[in-house]
């Protein structure tokens, strides 16, 4: 074994073994247990960051360990390649995005090979490619069938410089999350999937996902929204129409003084039209438009409104009531339309002070006598039924009963339940994107394209618009097209692409069966793999992602090709990689390499001026406070770069950067390799130690034990919580106890029991570091791989103490502790604790009144 520890030599060697003897290739075996573990796939953007580090060792650490615990293990890496982030980076480097998504793909696969992740690359796939998404073209066509995927106009968020739709989440302060530009509502036709139809479905099942964070669940359960309350219909002025509000406040209907639209609601502009107020709520309209229009950012804006020129009434006193339409009612919530009751709701109320509206007060406190006169703000608490008819003086919690069945029997709307998510909306006015599988005729409308017609293959060698605009309308040989229902040449196809979400939500059924052309996967090897037991990624991704798989896998059932409803069974979600910024007043945000130190101090290199070190954020591009992975890659090597990611936090926290905790791993790494390479020819033909630890005794003895608990420890670290970090303190534990045994050349047992704690820190380590392990699993004469190696075990008998560690206390503070055999008595530990050294300085000249042993784990002295 070579004395010095040389990563640049190993890991390589490493590499080309376990890819020319496709360890990591896996298929279905019906006689072993099954294992699917699963991080999120990466959209190639060219370089791995150390996010992707930290995610894929976490998910390669468990990958390894269950193998060597004897599961058939899956663990598979694709690209999320669709999508608008590819196509502007591509157009931003002037390039085309499908070159440059295949370029930075082989990029990536080469960084991830090097890190050494037990991928079974013989599952690659790229969501771009026509195998792909010619399937997900088929289910298009299937949901288009049943209904559950229709087209109809809808106002969007409106990026004009990325010329496309963005999700609520992909807008941030009025502007687009890629390019920065303004965000305004448009309206546009859509074609939208019924997410909503699976709403009570996906929300009951998120109580039984016992494997998903907490936070995760309630981020999707809030998501959904589902809210108990009642719909009430109030008939417009001079007009048969009636504008259906929900509301989970029907008690106080008596006191709706005005009815509010979102600015997006069809009737504003329809109602207004021929009115004095035309103009104005024209204007104001178009203004709110260029509005996040997101509910977080809504709540932030002053409440501010207009009268669109016409009335409606209330149902239950026969008021007429003005309409407003007002920025703070939204299209995606209820119905568009709020019933504003200002006396009980503080919205409505500083809406109704701003503008002179009627406030009355239905609702009564039992504390207080409420005047709308003088009412400094809206009541919201609990009372009794005032001004409202027939139901004066119940309870108001009482009247909701009531004034809902009142509301049924005379057709004015009754109980309903609402839900926050919207349909899915999938266009997307871009280019890189699946195309969807219909086309449009003059004379048929829209037409499904045949299923043996599929793909429609998205075209490649074409030239980029200015500004990102889609090139799908210019090009005649995909745009014209003839109809399939009528023969018409006229005809042309859809050019919207499909939300990449789409390519998301079942990517992890098509690595069970990467290579069938039978449909969308083959369902015996589905039936084996799905669903993936472990899944790993970013919180990020708590909402929109998760969400979309879990309705996509419930379709799919419905299809009869899957048997399951939840795809993930565990998840994981990984915290931030954070690294302190750095910037000069001159240049802002710094590099770390555009930085010198000298003499301690930091400086800019461009203008020499001193650097200030700001706040610990997560690495970004923008803020440059970013590492390199490939720079650690050339200095550290592999093992310690995942060493570090899974020793410096547990996984579900933030990980802080820390040049030095590199360091450490790196020094930790070549210690135990030096101690192995100080050992291997005591040790190597020697039969590792496998008896009674009564049979030992002294250091032997010790280190025996001490491998044993580790063994426990490390695999309850891993196995329950996936705290690798301290899963390696163990490691780093049993290290020091070998470091500390000077081996004797002449004492076989002391060889023996060094053997197995040499073959055991190995094995515990083979999953964090496995070059590394490796090649001193080779030096200890074993010809096959580690990772075809069983797991370590323990025995019950070598993991009970020798020793008891004993805290004293005096008057209840903590003065000393002390080992001392178990099987001492409670006098003889007494005795000890008295006769301790640094207690004599606490007790020395005064009366000890009481001596309290405590479980064999406390003394307390009361002086």
């Amino acid at each position: 074994m070579d004395p010095r520890y040389d990563p640049k030599k190993i890991e390589p060697k490493w590499q080309a073994y376990w890819e020319s003897s496709n360890l990591f290739k896996v298929k279905e075996d019906p006689a072993k247990e099954k294992y699917y573990l699963l991080e999120m796939f990466p959209y190639p953007s060219g370089n791995i960051h150390m996010g992707h580090v930290r995610n894929y060792s976490i998910g390669d650490v468990v990958a390894r360990y269950k193998r060597m615990r004897g599961f058939n293990v899956l663990h598979p890496m694709g690209w999320d390649a669709f999508g608008m982030p590819a196509e502007n980076a591509a157009i931003a480097n002037k390039s085309h995005p499908a070159e440059w998504t295949y370029q930075n793909i082989d990029a990536m696969r080469a960084q991830l090979k090097r890190l050494g992740f037990s991928y079974d690359w013989d599952r690659e796939i790229a969501t771009c490619k026509p195998d792909y998404y010619h399937w997900e073209q088929w289910l298009f066509l299937k949901m288009y069938e049943k209904a559950m995927a229709y087209r109809k106009e809808s106002f969007v968020n409106w990026c004009e410089a990325c010329q496309t739709v963005l999700a609520n989440e992909q807008v941030e302060a009025g502007l687009c999350w890629r390019c920065g530009q303004q965000v305004r509502q448009k309206k546009l036709w859509q074609w939208f999937f019924r997410i909503t139809d699976y709403a009570d479905d996906l929300l009951m099942y998120c109580d039984k996902l016992p494997g998903w964070p907490e936070k995760v669940i309630t981020m999707q359960k809030n998501w959904i929204g589902k809210s108990y309350g009642a719909e009430i219909r109030f008939p417009i002025e001079g007009q048969d129409e009636m504008i259906p509000v929900f509301t989970t406040r029907h008690d106080t209907v008596f006191g709706a003084t005005f009815m509010v639209l979102a600015p997006e609601h069809p009737l504003v502009m329809q109602l207004s039209q021929g009115t004095p107020q035309q103009k104005e709520v024209q204007a104001f309209v178009e203004r709110i438009s260029l509005q996040d229009r997101t509910a977080k950012s809504v709540e932030d804006y002053e409440k501010e409104g207009v009268f669109i020129g016409r009335y409606c009434i209330n149902p239950m006193t026969g008021n007429r009531i003005p309409i407003y339409t007002a920025n703070f009612a939204l299209m995606e919530y209820g119905t568009g339309a709020v019933m504003a009751v200002p006396a009980h709701d503080q919205r409505d109320f500083d809406f109704a002070k701003k503008y002179g509206l009627d406030i009355i007060v239905v609702v009564s406190s039992a504390e207080e006598n409420l005047d709308s006169n003088t009412m400094a703000e809206a009541y919201i608490g609990e009372g009794f039924m005032v001004n409202s008819g027939q139901f004066d003086g119940l309870n108001n919690k009482e009247a909701m009963e009531k004034i809902a069945d009142h509301l049924e029997k005379n057709n004015l709307g009754g109980k309903t339940v609402s839900f926050r998510i919207r349909d899915w909306g999938i266009s997307r006015q871009r280019y890189w994107g699946a195309p969807i599988p219909v086309i449009h005729c003059e004379s048929c409308g829209v037409v499904p394209v045949p299923e043996e017609d599929l793909p429609v293959i998205l075209p490649e060698e074409v030239d980029m618009l200015e500004g990102g605009k889609s090139p799908l309308p210019e090009l005649d040989d995909f745009f014209r097209t003839t109809c399939p229902k009528c023969g018409n040449s006229d005809a042309v196809r859809e050019t919207d692409t499909m939300d990449t979400f789409v390519e998301s939500s079942w990517y992890f059924e098509r690595y069970c069966s990467p290579k069938y052309d039978g449909g969308m996967f083959d369902k015996a090897a589905v039936d084996y793999w799905m669903p993936v037991d472990q899944y790993i990624g970013g919180v990020e991704h708590a909402i929109l992602h998760l969400l979309y798989s879990r309705y996509y896998t419930r379709v799919l059932k419905d299809q009869g090709l899957l048997k399951f409803k939840e795809p993930f069974t565990r998840l994981l979600t990984q915290g931030m990689v954070c690294k302190e910024t750095m910037s000069c007043p001159d240049h802002g945000f710094l590099l770390p390499d555009e930085i010198n130190t000298e003499n301690g101090n930091r400086l800019c290199r461009k203008c020499n001026k001193p650097v200030t070190l700001g706040r610990v954020e997560k690495m970004s591009k923008s803020k440059k406070n970013v590492v390199d992975p490939n720079i650690l890659l050339a200095k550290y090597g592999a093992d310690t770069t995942r060493f570090f990611c899974l020793f410096a936090a547990p996984p579900e926290r933030d990980l802080e950067w820390s040049e030095q905790g590199v360091d450490g791993g790196s020094r930790f790494l070549n210690r135990v390799w030096r101690l192995a390479a100080a050992v291997m020819n005591t040790i190597k033909d020697v039969t590792a130690f496998d008896g009674n630890p009564d049979s030992l005794d002294g250091p032997a003895r010790e280190l025996y034990k001490k491998t044993h608990q580790t063994i426990k420890k490390v695999t309850a670290d891993i196995e329950e919580r996936f705290h690798f970090n301290t899963a390696i303190s163990a490691m780093m534990e049993l290290f020091n106890t070998m470091s500390a045994i000077e081996l004797q050349r002449d004492d076989r047992n002391q060889a023996a029991v060094m053997r197995f704690a040499v073959e055991t820190l190995t094995l515990l380590l083979s999953p964090v570091v496995p070059h590394f392990a490796e090649e001193v699993w080779e030096a200890l004469g074993n010809k096959s791989s580690i990772l075809l190696a069983a797991w370590p075990s323990y025995r019950e008998d070598a993991l009970e103490k020798d020793e008891l560690l004993i805290v004293i206390q005096v008057n209840g503070k903590l003065r000393s502790r002390f080992n001392i055999e178990v099987n001492a008595d409670d006098e003889t530990i007494k005795q000890k604790a008295l006769a301790d050294e640094k207690i004599q300085k606490f007790i020395a000249g005064k009366e000890i009144r009481k001596v309290i042993v405590v479980k064999h784990k406390l003394v307390n002295i009361v002086i």
